[in-house]
C-alpha cells in the first residue's frame, strides 16, 4: 500500500504530535514493541436505541422503587 502522505512530526513539550490535515477528530492508538504506531479513526455516535437489558434494568428500579426497596433520603442540604 502505498503512502498517501509522508512527513516528519516532533514531540512538542507536552509529549503531544500533531496530525496535519487529520480527517478524523478521534483516532485509536495502538503502538507496538517494533516502534510502529498504528491510528484508526473513531466516529463516536449516538446509540439509536436503548438496549434490552438497560430497559429491562429500568423496569426492574421501578418495581423495587414502588414496593418501597430503595435506599433512605440521601440529605444534601450542605451542599
Amino acid at each position: 500500500m502505498e503512502a498517501l502522505k509522508n512527513y516528519i512530526v516532533h514531540l512538542d513539550n507536552k509529549k503531544r504530535v500533531t496530525l496535519r490535515g487529520a480527517a478524523y477528530q478521534y483516532y485509536n492508538v495502538k503502538e507496538y514493541g517494533n516502534g510502529c504506531i498504528v491510528l484508526e479513526p473513531r466516529e463516536l455516535t449516538i446509540p439509536e436505541t436503548i438496549s434490552a437489558k438497560t430497559l429491562s434494568d429500568m423496569d426492574e428500579a421501578i418495581r423495587n422503587f414502588k414496593k418501597g426497596n430503595a435506599s433512605p433520603i440521601a440529605d444534601l442540604s450542605d451542599f
